[in-house]
C-alpha cells in the first residue's frame, strides 16, 4: 500500500484523498491519503508534520495553502518545476533526502491546453502571488503570455514575483485594483490565485464588470467549483477553466512522482482524461445552473 498525506489549512473538504485513492485502485495499486490540516491548530510546525509523516513510512505527501513556499525550502532536493517556480506542492520521502516536485506547474499547463488548445494566453490579469500564483505565472510564461498583472495585497510579495517573472523573461508588472478594473477590457485572461472564493474565504477577488466574451477565465479554487468569478465570467461569454481541471491535472503529476517505483507512465495515461470527467461530473455538471 503507498500512504500518502496532504497538508494544508482548511483542507477537510479536499477531493485529493478521494483521487489517489481512486486512480490507485483504478491500477491496482491500493492507496491510503490522509489529511493533515492545520486549521484551528495554535502554533502549527510544518516542519515536525513532514518529519512525523515520514516516519510513520509514508510515501511522500501533498503540499497546500499556505505551506507551499516553507515546503520548497524545507527540501533538500528540487525538482525543475520548483527550481523554476520556487514552491513546492508535493514532497517525496527518498532514499536520499527530502524531495520537493511542483506539479501545479506542469498540471495547469496540460489543464490549459486541454481546454483552449494552442490559443496564446495573451494579456493576462494574476490574482494572487502565494504559491499557486507563482507556479500558475510560471506555467504562463510557456503558454505565450504577452504581459503579466500582478493583483497582489501583499507589494513585497507582488514586487518580488514581478523581477523574478522578468529575470525569466516573462514580461509582468504589479497593478492596483483600480488599474485592474480600468485596464482588465484590454487584456485577454483573467487567473484567481488567491484563497478568495474558497468555502473557507468567501467573496469574488475582482469587480468583475469589465468581462466579456473576448476573455478567458480561470479559477485555481475548485470547492466550491462554481466560484463568484467563474458564474460572473460564465454570465459575460468568457471561457472559462475550472479549479477541478487543475486538480485533477497536477494531481495525476503528483501520483505518477509518488508511484514511479511501482507503476509505469504509460500505464496511468489512460486513466487521465476519464478521471477528469469523472471530476467535472461530480463537481461542476450538478450545479452549473443552480445559482438564484
Amino acid at each position: 500500500m503507498i500512504k500518502l498525506g496532504l497538508v494544508g489549512e482548511g483542507i477537510a473538504k479536499s477531493q485529493s484523498p478521494d483521487l489517489h485513492e481512486r486512480l490507485g485502485a483504478s491500477l491496482g495499486e491500493p492507496v491510503r491519503y490522509d489529511l493533515v490540516d492545520s486549521l484551528g491548530v495554535s502554533d502549527f510546525d510544518f516542519p515536525n508534520a513532514i518529519k512525523k509523516l515520514r516516519s510513520e513510512g509514508y510515501r511522500g505527501t501533498n503540499v497546500t495553502f499556505p505551506f507551499k513556499e516553507k515546503a520548497a525550502q524545507l527540501a533538500d532536493i528540487r525538482g525543475e518545476g520548483v527550481r523554476r517556480v520556487g514552491t513546492a506542492n508535493t514532497l517525496l520521502f527518498d532514499a536520499d533526502g527530502l524531495r520537493a516536485e511542483n506539479t501545479d506547474y506542469t498540471g495547469f499547463i496540460s489543464a490549459y491546453r486541454h481546454s483552449f488548445g494552442s490559443q496564446p494566453a495573451g494579456e493576462v490579469l494574476l490574482i494572487g502571488a502565494g504559491g499557486v500564483g507563482r507556479a500558475v505565472a510560471c506555467a504562463l510564461g510557456e503558454l505565450n503570455v504577452s504581459c503579466l498583472h500582478i493583483l497582489e495585497r501583499d507589494a513585497t510579495r507582488a514586487e518580488n514575483l514581478s523581477r523574478d517573472l522578468n529575470a525569466m523573461g516573462i514580461s509582468a508588472a504589479c497593478v492596483t485594483p483600480e488599474q485592474a478594473q480600468r485596464e482588465l477590457p484590454k487584456w485577454q485572461g483573467v487567473v484567481n490565485c488567491s484563497p478568495i472564493g474558497h468555502i473557507n474565504h468567501p467573496g469574488c477577488p475582482i469587480d468583475t464588470t469589465g468581462l466579456s466574451d473576448q476573455h478567458w477565465v480561470f479559477d485555481a479554487v475548485y470547492i466550491p467549483a462554481h466560484t463568484e468569478l467563474l458564474n460572473a465570467a460564465q454570465r459575460a461569454g468568457a471561457k472559462t477553466l475550472s479549479g477541478v481541471d487543475l486538480f485533477v491535472f497536477q494531481g495525476v503529476d503528483a501520483f505518477r512522482f509518488f508511484s514511479a517505483d511501482c507503476i509505469a507512465p504509460e500505464q496511468i495515461d489512460p486513466h487521465v482524461i476519464p478521471l477528469r470527467t469523472h471530476y467535472i461530473e461530480q463537481l461542476v455538471a450538478p450545479s452549473a445552473h443552480s445559482e438564484p
